[in-house]
C-alpha cells in the first residue's frame, strides 16, 4: 500500500485526508477545522474529512457522507471515552474503527494526510500516513506541554512553593519533548504564530508553515450593536472555555481592582462553560453567564460588549480576540501566547501583563474616546483577515509536501 497515488492527478490542489482533534465541540481547532472543510469544498478540493460523530455512544460502525469534493466519515467515541474537557473526550478504544478508516482512505487515495495534534484521530493519522507512504503534515494548534502543567496546578498547589514550580516545569518540558517527538514524524508543520512556528522547527528540524485565523466580518461586526443611547454601563466581555489554563480566575481581581478605583458600574458577561464556572459565578460580583453562544447570537453579544478582557497565558492563536476586534471591540490580553500577535498594543488593545491587567482594563474603562478609537482600528485590522486567505497558503505547503520537496517522508 506504499506511495498510493491517483496517477495523472494534478498537483496544484493535492488531495487531503483531514484528521482534525476537534471538529464539532466549542474550541479554536474544531472552529479552525469547520473553516477548512468549508474552504475545500466552495474551492472544489478535494478533501476526505475523518472525525469524531458529535455524539457519544456505543456503535461500533461510523457514517460516510459527500458534498462536492469533500468526503466525511464521521466514527463515534465509545462510552469508554475520557473527558477531556466538557465537550471534548478521548477514545482508548478507537483503534475498533481502523478497519473503516483504511477503507475510506484506499477509496479516496490522498495524496497528504493532515492530523492536528497527539489525540486518537492524530495518531491514525500517522499510523496511516506511514502504512500507506503519504507525506504527513501535522499542524500545532494548542500548547499540549502548557495545559498539561496547569491542569497539575489543582494538585501541585498543595506542595511547598519550590517542589509545586519543579514538579510543573518538569511535566511541561517532558510534555514539549514527547510532543517534539510526535511532530517530527510530519513531512510539513504548521502553527498560529511565528513564535510558535520558530519553536517547533528547533524543536523537530521540520519547515514550518503559519496556519493563522480568519474570521467572518460579516457576521461579526459592530453593525450589531444595539445598545440604548443612555445604557452606561461598561461590559467586559470573556468568550471561551471557563477552565484553569485559561487563566480566567484572573477576572475576580479585576473586578476587584476596578471597584477600589470607585469603577462599579461595570457587568462582566461570561459566554463558554467548564470547569471554572462555579468559582467565577462565587467570585464575581456583577457578571452574566450565558454559556455557550453561537452564529448570531455570539456575534450580537461580541457587538454589545465594551472590551474583551482575555486573560490566557496558553492560547496558540485566540479566535475569540480576532472575533471580537471585528466587533469593533479592542481587547486585553497577556503578554504570553498568540492573543498578543493579534492586538497591536495601543492601538487595537492592550497587553498586559497579570499584575497590571486590572490597570489596563481600568485605563480603557475610564478613558471612552480611548476605547472607541480602538474599537475602530480593531474593525479596521480584522477586515484584513480572511480565511481564504489563510488555507489558500496552507496548500502551498500541502503542494510542497505531495510534490516530494523538503524532507523524506518518517525521517526520525
Amino acid at each position: 500500500m506504499r506511495g498510493l497515488r491517483r496517477s495523472g492527478e494534478a498537483m496544484q490542489h493535492p488531495r487531503v485526508a483531514y484528521f482534525p482533534d476537534s471538529f464539532h465541540e466549542v474550541n479554536g481547532v474544531a472552529h479552525t477545522s469547520r473553516q477548512l472543510v468549508s474552504f475545500a469544498g466552495r474551492h472544489q478540493r478535494p478533501m476526505l474529512c475523518v472525525r469524531a460523530a458529535a455524539a457519544q455512544g456505543e456503535s461500533e460502525s461510523g457514517s460516510a457522507s459527500a458534498c462536492g469534493s469533500v468526503q466525511v466519515l464521521e466514527l463515534p467515541r465509545g462510552r469508554s471515552a475520557i473527558r477531556v474537557e466538557k465537550d471534548l473526550s478521548f477514545d482508548p478504544l478507537f483503534g475498533r474503527h481502523l478497519n473503516a478508516v483504511r477503507r475510506a482512505l484506499e477509496h479516496f487515495q490522498p495524496q497528504v494526510i493532515h492530523i492536528t495534534g497527539p489525540s486518537e484521530l492524530g495518531f491514525a493519522g500517522a499510523y496511516f500516513a506511514w502504512e500507506m507512504g503519504v507525506p504527513l503534515a501535522a499542524s500545532w494548534h494548542t500548547n499540549v506541554h502548557e495545559y498539561a502543567a496547569r491542569r497539575l496546578e489543582s494538585w501541585s498547589r498543595r506542595l511547598p512553593g519550590g517542589l509545586a514550580r519543579g514538579l510543573e516545569g518538569g511535566v511541561q518540558l517532558a510534555a514539549w519533548h514527547s510532543a517534539g517527538a510526535f511532530y517530527r514524524l510530519a513531512r510539513v508543520l504548521y502553527a498560529p504564530n511565528a513564535e510558535l512556528c520558530a519553536q517547533l522547527q528547533a524543536a523537530t528540524g521540520r519547515t514550518c508553515h503559519l496556519m493563522q485565523r480568519g474570521v467572518d466580518t460579516t457576521l461579526f461586526s459592530p453593525a450589531r450593536r444595539r445598545r440604548a443611547a443612555d445604557d452606561t454601563t461598561l461590559r467586559l466581555g470573556y468568550v471561551g472555555r471557563l477552565s484553569v489554563e485559561k487563566n480566567v480566575a484572573l477576572l475576580i481581581e479585576v473586578e476587584r481592582e476596578l471597584f477600589a478605583r470607585g469603577i462599579r458600574d461595570v457587568e462582566f458577561v461570561i459566554v463558554g462553560h467548564g470547569d471554572e464556572q462555579a468559582r467565577l459565578r462565587a467570585g464575581l460580583r456583577q457578571a452574566q453567564f450565558t454559556g455557550v453562544l453561537r452564529g448570531e447570537a455570539l456575534a450580537d453579544a461580541y457587538a454589545a460588549m465594551d472590551l474583551l478582557v482575555f486573560p490566557s497565558h496558553t492560547d496558540t492563536f485566540g479566535n475569540v480576540v480576532l472575533e471580537a476586534l471585528a466587533s469593533g471591540v479592542p481587547a486585553v490580553v497577556t503578554p504570553d501566547g498568540g492573543p498578543k500577535f493579534i492586538v497591536r498594543h495601543g492601538e487595537t488593545g492592550l497587553v498586559a501583563r497579570d499584575a497590571d491587567f486590572g490597570a489596563a482594563v481600568a485605563l480603557l474603562a475610564e478613558t471612552v474616546t480611548l476605547r472607541q478609537r480602538m474599537g475602530q482600528a480593531a474593525r479596521s485590522y480584522a477586515e484584513g483577515c480572511s480565511w481564504d486567505a489563510v488555507f489558500e497558503r496552507v496548500y502551498e505547503g500541502y503542494a510542497r509536501a505531495a510534490e516530494g520537496r523538503g524532507e523524506a517522508v518518517w525521517q526520525i
